[in-house]
């Protein structure tokens, strides 16, 4: 039996306003090397390319490349990212479950959007810094950890299972308030701050910030400040603009339940 072929589909990228027919420079998703263009309808517009009907795996190269499609995108235009791995069965599926049926809500995000850019900042401690300091400040801390020294791991098993949760008592004491004495200073400058999980035991601070465009500047300033003031006790990695993935993520289901993406969301 000859095998069946996969049947072609639409790779959704973003929701953006347009009047007019859009083609982009930027490659699609997959080795075929598609061209990114636009599925319209009133004025709204889906960024897609040609794709088989599958289901995308998650790796650098797969979500590079739906990254950078965005990243032109919005050079020109605000967009409502589409959760990575959204393939449409057709064009008319994209024009009537998505761009049609959603109108009224798509409009209204994208003029939430307008304007508007995603910063992110993370904030870590350097390690050897950060522990210096518990033990400078808690004597406690300081005489259990030398009462420590001479005894075998055996005798002193319980007061090093102290030691460690003093420690994480306080480290958790110091990153309440290392990460409000950087949120306090940039709050006033942004429209929503969204507060994502830390990933490591040394960072303080992850965050992304929905920012007027026209306060970039400030933002940059202040968190160059930051640095400044605090770079001896904690490294700042910032980046953007970025898709504002953190605020906006559109996910679809498709009406034909044998097409239907995974995911939900806004």
């Amino acid at each position: 039996m000859p095998e069946q072929e996969t049947p072609m589909g639409k790779y959704m990228y973003c929701i953006l306003r347009s009047t007019e027919p859009r083609q982009f420079k930027t490659r699609g998703i997959g080795e075929l090397g598609d061209g990114v263009c636009t599925v319209g309808f009133m004025g709204l517009a889906a960024a897609v390319s040609d794709s088989p009907i599958v289901e995308y795996e998650s790796t650098r190269r797969n979500m590079m490349a739906h990254t950078l499609v965005l990243e032109e995108i919005m050079r020109d235009f605000t967009i409502l990212p589409v959760r990575f791995g959204i393939v449409a069965p057709s064009v008319e599926a994209i024009q009537e479950q998505v761009l049609q049926r959603r109108y009224g809500e798509l409009n209204g995000l994208i003029a939430e959007m307008e304007g508007r850019i995603e910063l992110g900042l993370k904030a870590l401690w350097y390690e050897g810094v950060i522990f210096e300091e518990i033990v400078a400040e808690n004597p406690p801390i300081r005489r259990l950890r030398d009462s420590l020294m001479g005894r075998t791991p055996e005798e002193s098993y319980y007061d090093r299972i102290h030691l460690g949760e003093m420690i994480e008592a306080a480290l958790r004491k110091k990153r309440d308030e290392d990460s409000e004495s950087i949120l306090v200073r940039l709050r006033p400058l942004v429209h929503k701050t969204r507060l994502t999980h830390l990933i490591t035991d040394r960072m303080i601070l992850n965050a992304a910030f929905l920012v007027d465009r026209d306060r970039e500047a400030e933002v940059d300033q202040v968190v160059q400040q930051l640095d400044a003031e605090m770079g001896k006790r904690m490294m700042f990695k910032y980046v953007g603009p970025v898709p504002p993935y953190n605020f906006i993520n559109i996910v679809v289901h498709w009406d034909d339940p044998a097409r239907q993406q995974p995911g939900h969301g806004r």
